[in-house]
């Protein structure tokens, strides 16, 4: 294993191939030629990284046509470098664009497939608080009778249930930004798309950054006073008084 951890990690030395890593995380499958134009580097130059990444198992690239698309290969490679972020130093972002840019992600992004950032953070925390989620061996599960928060979010848990015989139906995943995890998994999965197709956030042009609409603010918002709710009903129930023992025969002589 030490050895396969090493090439990983001879892989990821260069800044030019973790940029371009990074630039995947959006989950959303670019051309080689658009990776290069971000990255700032030539065309030729990201072709023979793209090489390195596709050995390591870190990316795929599809032809399409006459361009070649470029993607991750998969949720697991998103949350190992979201993880790998919480261990490195958090950047300076130098000039206003770039700390602009710094804040958007800050706040609500795209981690492959999943939402991540303040407001993914805060959305985990929220399916929590209403009982929708529970912490599990530093992980995530799903109890029984959470069907009515995810349908209030636009997500049929058992539809997703059905199709995540592939992959765990919740993760956790480190969140680089905000220090702790958030929901990664089919079901992190569902609730982006539900978030997506309801227009409550959408897609930036340039990066994996999403936008909140106000509809969006709008939702979090309720998610948060129901959570709020339903955590304050659970702490007012009295709790079952345990029963007296039974006190014990007497010993007739």
């Amino acid at each position: 294993m030490s050895s396969e951890l090493a090439a990983i990690a001879a892989v990821l030395a260069d800044p030019t191939r973790t940029r371009i890593l990074e630039e995947l995380l959006g989950g959303v499958p670019l051309p080689a030629g658009a990776l290069a134009t971000r990255v700032g580097v030539a065309p030729s130059t990201v072709s023979g990284h793209l090489t390195r990444l596709i050995d390591a198992g870190l990316v795929t690239v599809t032809p399409v046509g006459r361009r070649r698309e470029v993607a991750l290969a998969g949720p697991r490679v998103a949350e190992a470098l979201e993880a790998l972020g919480r261990l490195a130093p958090a950047p300076r972002p130098i000039g206003l664009r770039a700390a602009t840019r710094a804040q958007a992600l800050r706040h609500a992004r795209s981690c492959y497939d999943h939402l991540a950032g303040e407001v993914g953070v805060r959305v985990t925390d929220a399916l929590v608080a209403c009982a929708a989620l529970r912490a599990d061996d530093g992980g995530f599960a799903v109890p029984a009778g959470a069907q009515p928060a995810y349908a209030a979010l636009g997500v049929d848990l058992d539809a997703v249930r059905a199709t995540a015989a592939s992959r765990p139906l919740a993760r956790a995943c480190a969140d680089w930004t905000e220090r702790r995890p958030h929901l990664a998994g089919a079901l992190g999965a569902a609730l982006l798309d539900a978030a997506l197709a309801q227009d409550w956030v959408r897609r930036r042009p340039d990066g994996r950054a999403l936008t909140v609409t106000a509809a969006g603010a709008a939702a979090l918002s309720a998610l948060e006073r129901r959570s709020r709710s339903a955590a304050a009903a659970a702490s007012s129930r009295p709790r079952a008084r345990s029963r007296p023992p039974s006190p014990r025969p007497r010993a007739r002589g």
